[in-house]
Protein backbone atom coordinates (compact mmCIF):
# COMPACT_ATOMS: atom_id res chain seq x y z
CA UNK A 1 0.00 0.00 0.00
CA UNK A 2 1.41 3.64 -0.78
CA UNK A 3 1.36 6.40 2.00
CA UNK A 4 -1.56 8.16 2.45
CA UNK A 5 -1.20 12.22 2.65
CA UNK A 6 -4.34 13.95 3.45
CA UNK A 7 -3.00 16.39 5.48
CA UNK A 8 0.17 16.94 3.98
CA UNK A 9 -1.22 17.68 0.47
CA UNK A 10 -3.84 20.03 1.95
CA UNK A 11 -1.63 22.21 3.81
CA UNK A 12 0.26 22.46 0.69
CA UNK A 13 -2.62 23.51 -1.53
CA UNK A 14 -4.21 26.12 1.41
CA UNK A 15 -0.58 27.58 1.67
CA UNK A 16 -0.16 27.83 -2.17
CA UNK A 17 -3.34 29.39 -2.27
CA UNK A 18 -2.38 31.85 0.29
CA UNK A 19 0.55 32.48 -1.65
CA UNK A 20 2.81 32.05 1.66
CA UNK A 21 6.16 30.81 1.03
CA UNK A 22 6.72 27.43 3.26
CA UNK A 23 9.68 29.21 5.44
CA UNK A 24 6.59 31.88 6.46
CA UNK A 25 4.10 28.96 7.54
CA UNK A 26 7.12 27.75 9.37
CA UNK A 27 8.30 30.80 11.29
CA UNK A 28 4.69 31.27 12.39
CA UNK A 29 4.46 27.68 13.67
CA UNK A 30 7.83 28.77 15.51
CA UNK A 31 9.94 25.51 13.70
CA UNK A 32 12.48 25.74 11.21
CA UNK A 33 11.75 25.43 7.58
CA UNK A 34 13.16 22.16 7.03
CA UNK A 35 10.69 20.78 9.52
CA UNK A 36 7.59 22.56 8.21
CA UNK A 37 8.94 20.91 4.73
CA UNK A 38 8.76 17.60 6.25
CA UNK A 39 5.31 18.29 7.46
CA UNK A 40 4.24 19.03 3.87
CA UNK A 41 5.91 16.13 2.64
CA UNK A 42 4.37 13.82 5.26
CA UNK A 43 7.50 12.69 7.09
CA UNK A 44 6.48 14.05 10.15
CA UNK A 45 3.12 14.61 11.76
CA UNK A 46 2.47 18.34 13.97
CA UNK A 47 0.80 18.33 16.55
CA UNK A 48 -3.02 19.06 17.06
CA UNK A 49 -2.17 22.23 18.54
CA UNK A 50 0.00 23.14 15.37
CA UNK A 51 -2.52 21.90 13.22
CA UNK A 52 -4.54 24.44 15.05
CA UNK A 53 -2.12 26.92 14.43
CA UNK A 54 -1.87 26.13 10.86
CA UNK A 55 -5.79 26.34 10.08
CA UNK A 56 -5.22 30.20 11.48
CA UNK A 57 -2.29 30.62 9.25
CA UNK A 58 -4.18 29.16 6.32
CA UNK A 59 -7.39 30.58 6.49
CA UNK A 60 -9.28 27.59 6.49
CA UNK A 61 -11.74 25.22 9.35
CA UNK A 62 -9.88 23.74 11.86
CA UNK A 63 -12.19 20.58 11.89
CA UNK A 64 -11.51 19.79 7.99
CA UNK A 65 -7.51 19.92 9.27
CA UNK A 66 -8.00 17.74 12.13
CA UNK A 67 -10.14 15.38 10.86
CA UNK A 68 -6.92 14.91 7.81
CA UNK A 69 -5.12 14.41 10.53
CA UNK A 70 -6.53 12.27 12.38
CA UNK A 71 -7.34 10.25 9.23
CA UNK A 72 -3.29 9.97 8.57
CA UNK A 73 -2.83 8.88 12.09
CA UNK A 74 -5.43 5.95 11.95
CA UNK A 75 -4.18 4.87 8.46
CA UNK A 76 -0.52 4.62 9.48
CA UNK A 77 -1.71 2.34 12.87
CA UNK A 78 -3.97 0.25 10.18
CA UNK A 79 -2.11 0.43 6.90
CA UNK A 80 -0.08 -2.60 6.61
CA UNK A 81 -2.95 -4.84 8.14
CA UNK A 82 -4.61 -7.44 5.85
CA UNK A 83 -8.04 -6.32 7.01
CA UNK A 84 -8.05 -3.03 7.67
CA UNK A 85 -10.80 -2.51 5.63
CA UNK A 86 -12.71 -4.83 8.14
CA UNK A 87 -11.25 -2.94 11.41
CA UNK A 88 -12.08 0.39 10.35
CA UNK A 89 -15.74 -0.87 9.68
CA UNK A 90 -15.69 -2.20 13.19
CA UNK A 91 -14.58 0.93 14.52
CA UNK A 92 -17.35 2.90 12.45
CA UNK A 93 -20.18 0.78 13.60
CA UNK A 94 -18.96 1.22 17.26
CA UNK A 95 -18.28 4.68 16.95
CA UNK A 96 -22.27 4.31 15.81
CA UNK A 97 -23.59 1.94 18.47
CA UNK A 98 -21.92 4.57 21.01
CA UNK A 99 -23.08 7.69 19.67
CA UNK A 100 -20.04 9.29 18.37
Amino acid sequence: MGKMMLLPNKLKELREQCELPQRKVAAALDIDTATYCKIENGNYSPRKEQIIQLSEILKTDKDILIKLWLADKVYSVVKDEQQAGDILNVVQENMVEYGK
